[in-house]
């Protein structure tokens, strides 16, 4: 019954949700057809001025409800953070830059930096390149399709729930008692020793970017697959009647044509990079030394009674790292929409 009662809640959502918007629309439009209706002069002749103003006005009744929803739930937060930043831990009280001084003294804080740094370097370079490879080999097997579908599937799963699995595979269960975890059973089966790899420092945290690359590399792989549908296949047969190899035609070829679809798979794999949350905080919850900017704002602003200040600081951290990705990438496309 409760989920019969859940449905039907979801439904009466929509309705209500879709009837608000054909209401807005339609209502929007009629309100602004009677305010700005259009002028007879004594003569007949219709005067224009109200016309213009409507049309001028009409776009703005689709895009304000969005505008407003914008900056009520993303610019006006954005302000708030850097404020609090700025403040103590209650959020009462101005204190300048000491959250900031204090950061780049923390040596939690510095293993955070230094963490993400490491992520930001090996996932997505991994993930593009495996998506890349993975895009061009499977094109060319019968049952690439199957390989691809099965690549794609851990977009499919929450990085909790990869997370999960992943728990199964680095188990380990102490000297003498029975592995599960299928790493451990691999290494045992090689005639090595088990290990507890989640807290074998420093490469803890390689392993931990795996989880990573393993959900992100169908994401590059489908959008490498369907830039490289676009080479064209005349230039590929003229390169192999001019003698070049197939590794030849990939690097000199294929990568320089799709390097756009790279640039902006790259892109967007760091940005979820520098929010990575979810992986650390149900594998290791930042102990053994893999601590990450986003779990660690969230202990600070959320854990222990929490501290504004603080977790809204790196907060402000987080959000500096992404701005400069977002500029250079802006300017790319403008710079192609150029040239074209």
């Amino acid at each position: 019954m409760e989920q019969i009662q859940q449905l039907v809640n979801a439904g009466l959502f929509i309705v209500v949700g879709v009837g608000a918007l054909v209401l807005y629309y339609f209502g929007s439009n009629f309100l602004l057809d009677r305010l700005l209706a259009d002028q007879v002069a004594p003569d007949g002749t219709v005067t224009q001025g109200r016309t213009v103003q409507r049309e001028a006005i009409r776009p703005w009744l689709f895009v304000g409800p969005a505008l407003l929803l914008l900056g009520v739930f993303l610019v006006f937060p954005v302000v708030q953070t850097i404020g609090l930043s700025f403040f103590n831990a209650r959020g009462n009280e101005f204190i300048g830059l000491s959250n900031y001084i204090w950061a780049f003294q923390d040596p939690k804080f510095l293993e955070s930096v230094r963490n993400n740094i490491l992520w930001l370097i090996f996932v997505p370079l991994l993930s593009t390149i495996l998506g890349l490879l993975i895009a061009v080999l499977a094109d060319r097997v019968r049952w690439g399709t199957i390989a691809k579908s099965l690549i794609f599937m851990p977009m499919a799963i929450s990085f909790v729930g990869a997370s999960v699995i992943w728990r199964f595979v680095y188990d380990y269960r102490g000297v003498g008692e029975t592995q599960i975890g299928l790493l451990n059973a691999v290494v045992q089966a090689l005639g090595g020793e088990a290990q507890a790899w989640i807290i074998l420092q420093p490469w803890n945290n390689f392993f931990l970017m795996i989880i990573l690359v393993w959900i992100q590399t169908g994401f590059a792989m489908v959008l490498m697959s369907a830039a490289l549908r676009g080479v064209p296949e005349e230039t590929l047969e003229a390169a192999r009647i001019d003698g070049a190899n197939e590794i030849q035609i990939f690097i000199q070829i294929m990568v320089p044509q799709v390097m756009t679809t790279i640039v902006v798979v790259w892109t967007t794999i760091t940005i979820v990079v520098l929010k990575v949350f979810d992986i650390v905080l149900a594998m290791t919850n930042g102990q053994y030394s893999t601590q990450v900017l986003a779990n660690y704002m969230y202990d600070w602003m959320f854990r222990g009674g929490g501290d504004f200040g603080r977790g809204s600081m790196i907060a402000v951290v987080i959000m500096v790292a992404v701005i400069p990705i977002m500029i250079w990438n802006i300017r790319r496309f403008q710079q192609e929409e150029e040239m074209r």
